[in-house]
């Protein structure tokens, strides 16, 4: 079995999902085809693989590439970890709207940096996948790459190629969950959907009794509101809890970072995702240097879906996920244009998609403002009309309560002129007018 990883610079993931494999016995002569744009960092995987590999028995192999398509070559699972632009888009996805004064929290999902950070990765996924259907057409495509539901729907729209979006949101909060109701975490039943970091614990039980009354009361304590504001104020128009948290969810929704008395009273981190790329950047010089070193490393089993889906379909063993997928009617009041999170069976057969029906009304009216603006990013990348950006930041959510028209337009254009050539190729659209006099004003 052969199991390509992209992005594998990114090492402290990769790193995560590697161990977990080599943790099952039937998975241990696996081979690891590594591949990078960094030669660097592709190097420190290599060395991190082998160290793994060889506290795992050596059964195991790895080969490192630089170019891509030899890494994809017979794979039988891709997983696809990279990060288009690094730090340094990062900062421009925050800095230039916080001109405009627009401040985010995270800006890989949604808002204008999830906007601009899916329309750097779609065109690079899709080269991905066409790699793919060359040379490892009925591999399963496992992406772990932000935003994921603007990126599984580009793949799933546009591609054959077999995938599946994978997260840790509904896994960490089932153990935010059961912190705040003080249970251990394998004693709650629930049932999960909507949209990626969007999704809604439709039902929350233990030994079939409903735990929502007991939700709703552990919120009352100061101490357990303070944890997670934004997805307790959220809860208690809503009625339901949902799946990513609180810095993540206040930016998804316009009642949060429209005035700085809000955002001190639900302690809201602005900048934080820029914290984390730096602490990102230093784990890496971390690792980098204990591998160089020839120095042990912590490798501890994680709660990610990768290593046991794949574990699933080799041996047949039956286990249910939360994976990202088109909406085949699969939650029938939302569009099946779209990208949806729903449980999953996955065996020898596969992945396999289960049936939710209706959400309540109110959650599927949520899911549609994001929706509206994913399912424009895609369409400005497959259809190249540039019309759809600067579109979908006006339905944004959190942007539109911030900013008026003109300053979106002002903004997107900018925006556009500083990621230059890391964005699509457009041809279509009013507003090409506008790219072209920006490049000229520059040249």
């Amino acid at each position: 079995m052969k199991v390509t990883i992209i992005g594998a610079g990114s090492v402290v993931f990769a790193k995560r999902l590697i161990s977990d494999i080599l943790s099952y016995s039937e998975l241990q002569e696996t081979t690891f085809a590594l591949t990078d744009i960094h030669a660097e960092r592709l190097q420190t995987a290599e060395k991190m693989t082998k160290s793994i590999i060889e506290k795992n028995g050596n059964l195991a192999q790895v080969e490192a590439y630089l170019d891509r398509k030899q890494a994809l070559a017979d794979a039988d699972y891709v997983l696809n970890l990279i990060q288009v632009g690094m730090h340094e888009s990062t900062l421009l996805d925050f800095e230039i709207p916080r001109k405009y004064g627009l401040k985010q929290t995270i800006a890989d999902t949604l808002g204008v940096g999830g906007i601009f950070r899916g329309l750097r990765t779609i065109p690079v996924l899709l080269d991905i996948c066409k790699d793919m259907e060359e040379v490892c057409p009925d591999a399963l495509l496992l992406n772990y790459t932000n935003p994921m539901a603007m990126l599984m729907l580009a793949i799933q729209k546009a591609t054959p190629i077999k995938s599946v979006g994978l997260c840790h949101s509904v896994q960490n909060t089932a153990e935010e969950l059961a912190s705040y109701l003080g249970l251990p975490v394998d004693e709650l039943e629930y049932k999960v959907a909507g949209i990626n970091h969007m999704a809604w614990f439709l039902e929350l039980k233990r030994n079939g009794k409903d735990l929502y009354p007991d939700l709703f009361e552990s919120m009352e304590k100061e101490e357990i509101f303070a944890k997670d504001k934004v997805r307790f104020e959220m809860m208690k128009r809503l009625n339901y809890f949902i799946t990513e948290s609180s810095e993540h969810m206040s930016e998804y929704t316009p009642y949060f970072i429209k005035r700085d008395s809000l955002i001190k009273d639900f302690d809201i981190p602005i900048d934080e995702y820029i914290r984390r790329s730096e602490e990102n950047l230093k784990h890496f010089d971390e690792m980098k240097q204990i591998i160089n070193r020839n120095e042990s490393f912590e490798v501890e089993k994680s709660h990610e879906y990768g290593a046991p889906i794949i574990h699933s379909i080799e041996t047949g063993v039956n286990r249910e996920i939360w994976g990202n997928v088109l909406n085949t009617n699969l939650i029938s009041n939302l569009p099946e244009n779209a990208c949806v999170e729903v449980p999953c069976l996955v065996n020898k057969r596969g992945i396999q998609s289960i049936h939710i029906g209706d959400l309540p009304p109110h959650l599927a009216a949520m899911n549609m403002t994001n929706i509206n603006v994913q399912q424009l990013v895609v369409e400005a990348v497959l259809t190249g009309n540039i019309d759809y950006v600067y579109q979908a930041v006006m339905l944004d959510p959190h942007t539109s309560s911030v900013l008026s028209l003109n300053e979106i337009w002002d903004m997107t254009a900018e925006l556009i002129e500083a990621h230059g050539d890391r964005l699509p190729k457009f041809t279509k659209g009013r507003n090409l007018a506008k790219k072209a006099k920006a490049v000229s004003k520059s040249l």
